[in-house]
């Protein structure tokens, strides 16, 4: 396995091919917005000259990487891939229709992953004519730094393809954890109800924002609060996944606390949109 497209140039998607270059990959980065693309190339950029700052790497080498992206604004461009990456927008509708175009254009021995964070491989896989070959890769953020990759095992996934996800994985660094397809997986299962209650804490006035991570960092040992990570991993983004888990599960303890749909409904959205939990704005 040689040739990687990635389809989606935000957060995930770029950080996505910055990984697979740097392990030697040859990679295709795919945006429908070319001013997404262009700041996806900036931010890959910036990420490897740190690298270069602190004599992780040459100047050399970090031209050799960026030489392994190419950046394209057309699907069309996944065609000769052995692995395609999705990595777009978290919602099941743009996901399979994105798959059933990448099914007609790719080879019949080519791979689909998801980078999706909490909606069903299996359903995914069905919009396509090979579900043994869908899998799911989900990635963690910032993907150069974490080494987790949660693989997600669809019904019909086959050995070889997640044998094959698995290598690809090791290859770029990561650890590939295996994990079946039920909502929210393992990651989002565990740690949106803790993000959840966290926020019910907030709207119940328990605590202020900063007591709450201050707790969680200082009693629990994680290296960031729970509201900051909700403000990190965007708060459309935290909602969207307890709409998995609440529709998936149909338990009402996965119901999304009131203050983050009104937040998400402000467009408090948070580091992205400058305002959530904290104040990003002029920082």
């Amino acid at each position: 396995m040689q040739h990687v497209a990635v389809i989606g140039a935000g957060t995930m998607g770029n950080g996505i091919a910055h990984t697979a270059a740097a392990a030697g990959l040859d990679v295709v980065l795919i945006d429908v917005s070319k001013e997404i693309l262009e700041r996806g190339q900036s931010t890959i950029s910036a990420n490897l000259q740190r690298g270069v700052d602190k004599g992780k790497m040459t100047a050399e080498q970090k031209n050799e990487v960026l030489g392994r992206i190419r950046v394209s604004s057309s699907v069309d461009d996944a065609a000769g891939a052995d692995i395609v990456i999705e990595a777009i927008i978290e919602k099941l509708e743009a996901k399979t229709s994105l798959f059933r175009q990448l099914d007609s254009l790719t080879g019949e021995n080519s791979i689909l992953a998801s980078n999706t964070s909490s909606i069903s491989i299996t359903k995914i896989a069905a919009s396509t004519s090979r579900p043994e070959k869908v899998i799911g890769m989900h990635f963690m953020n910032p993907v150069p730094v974490m080494t987790l990759v949660e693989v997600i095992r669809g019904i019909a996934t086959s050995d070889e393809t997640y044998q094959a996800v698995e290598e690809l994985s090791r290859r770029m660094g990561k650890t590939a954890i295996e994990v079946n397809d039920y909502p929210g997986f393992v990651s989002n299962r565990v740690l949106m109800p803790m993000i959840n209650e966290a926020i019910f804490c907030l709207y119940e006035g328990v605590a202020t924002p900063e007591a709450i991570d201050g707790v969680m960092k200082m009693g629990m040992n994680h290296p960031m609060g729970p509201l900051q990570l909700a403000d990190f991993i965007g708060l459309d983004v935290c909602l969207a996944i307890l709409r998995v888990l609440e529709d998936g599960f149909g338990d009402p303890k996965y119901r999304p606390c009131p203050l983050l749909v009104k937040m998400v409904d402000a467009g408090w959205l948070g580091k992205k949109s400058g305002r959530g939990f904290y104040d990003y704005r002029g920082r």
